[in-house]
C-alpha cells in the first residue's frame, strides 16, 4: 500500500518547536505530519527533515456556519486565501471539523447554512487542488452539533456537493464511540475519503452499564472518555485495523493515516506522547507498509 503514517502534533511535542517536531517525526518513521497551518518557513523546516504535510487545519470553521450572513463571507474568504497559499506551497487536504459557533444551533439548521455556504468553497478547492477533509467528531456535549458525523448526514451532504474535493476525514474512533459501523461507513463512503485518523475507541463496559450512552453525571473516570468510552492509540480499542487497511487498498486509498493522539494513558509528559506516537506508529505499520 501506498499510504504514508504521520501524525497530528500533541502539544508536549509540539512546545519543542517545529524543527525539533519535524526532526523527532522523521526519525520515528512519520512520513507526513498534520500541521494546524502552514507558511514558507514551516514548509522549508518540514522539507529539510524529509517529512512531507498530510494535512493543513482550516481556519474559523465555526463563522462559515455562522447565523451571521456577514461573519460566513469573511469566514469563506480567509478558506479561501488559505487555500490558495497552501496549494502554493505544495499541500493538498484541508481538514475541518463542522461545529457552529454557536452550538445550540440544530444540526438541520447548520446543514442549511452549509448547504448555501459550501459550494462557493469547494469551487475554489477545486481550481486549487485542494481536498478537504471533513472530521466526524460530533462535537461537545450536551448538544452534539457537528455536521457531518454520520452517515445520515453524509449522504445528504455528499448528494449536495458530488464534488470529491469536499469528503471525509476518516476516523473509526468517533463511529465505534457512536454505535456506527466503521467498516460499513467506510465501504459506503470510501470513495470520499481525503484523509484518515489513526486513533482507537475502547468501550467501557462496566461504565456502559453505569450510564449507558449518556455522558457520565459526575465526571469521566479516563481522559478523553465521556463515560463508556475512551479513546485509544490504534491497537489499544475495538478497531479491526487489518480490515480497515485491506477496504482502503481495495479503494485505492494513497493518502495519509495520521496518529491523533488522545489517550490519557500516553499524555501528560513529552516522554509519554513520544511513547504513545511510537507505539501508535507500530500498530498501523503491521498493516499499511
Amino acid at each position: 500500500m501506498k499510504v504514508q503514517i504521520g501524525m497530528r502534533i500533541p502539544p508536549k511535542i509540539g512546545a519543542e518547536g517545529m524543527e525539533q517536531v519535524a526532526a523527532w517525526a522523521a526519525g520515528a518513521g512519520m512520513d507526513v505530519l498534520d500541521v494546524p497551518k502552514l507558511n514558507p518557513e514551516l514548509k522549508q523546516i518540514c522539507d529539510a527533515a524529509g517529512i512531507g504535510i498530510g494535512s493543513v487545519d482550516a481556519a474559523q470553521t465555526g463563522a462559515l456556519l455562522s447565523k451571521s450572513e456577514a461573519r460566513r463571507d469573511a469566514a469563506a474568504e480567509s478558506v479561501k486565501q488559505q487555500m490558495t497559499s497552501m496549494a502554493a506551497l505544495g499541500a493538498k487536504v484541508m481538514f475541518m471539523c463542522l461545529v457552529p459557533e454557536d452550538h445550540t444551533t440544530p444540526r438541520r439548521e447548520s446543514f442549511a447554512i452549509w448547504k448555501d455556504t459550501f459550494p462557493e468553497l469547494v469551487r475554489h478547492a477545486e481550481s486549487q487542488g485542494v481536498y478537504i477533509a471533513i472530521e466526524g467528531w460530533p462535537g461537545p456535549a450536551p448538544h452534539y452539533p457537528t455536521i457531518g458525523c454520520t452517515p445520515e448526514m453524509w449522504r445528504a451532504m455528499f448528494e449536495a456537493i458530488p464534488s470529491k474535493h469536499f469528503g471525509l476525514n476518516y476516523d473509526p474512533s468517533h463511529l465505534v464511540r457512536l454505535g456506527i459501523d466503521y467498516l460499513r461507513a467506510l465501504t459506503e463512503f470510501g470513495e470520499r475519503v481525503n484523509h484518515c485518523h489513526g486513533k482507537d475507541t475502547e468501550i467501557l463496559n462496566d461504565e456502559l452499564y453505569e450510564c449507558g450512552v449518556l455522558p457520565a453525571t459526575f465526571g469521566a473516570k479516563y481522559g478523553f472518555s465521556e463515560g463508556s468510552w475512551r479513546y485509544t492509540i490504534p491497537g489499544h480499542g475495538a478497531v479491526e485495523w487489518s480490515k480497515v487497511a485491506v477496504r482502503l487498498d481495495s479503494l485505492g486509498y494513497q493518502g495519509a493515516v495520521s496518529i491523533e493522539l488522545e489517550d490519557h494513558r500516553f499524555w501528560g509528559t513529552l516522554e509519554k506522547e513520544r511513547e504513545g506516537i511510537l507505539k501508535a506508529a507500530a500498530h498501523l505499520a503491521l498493516y499499511f507498509r
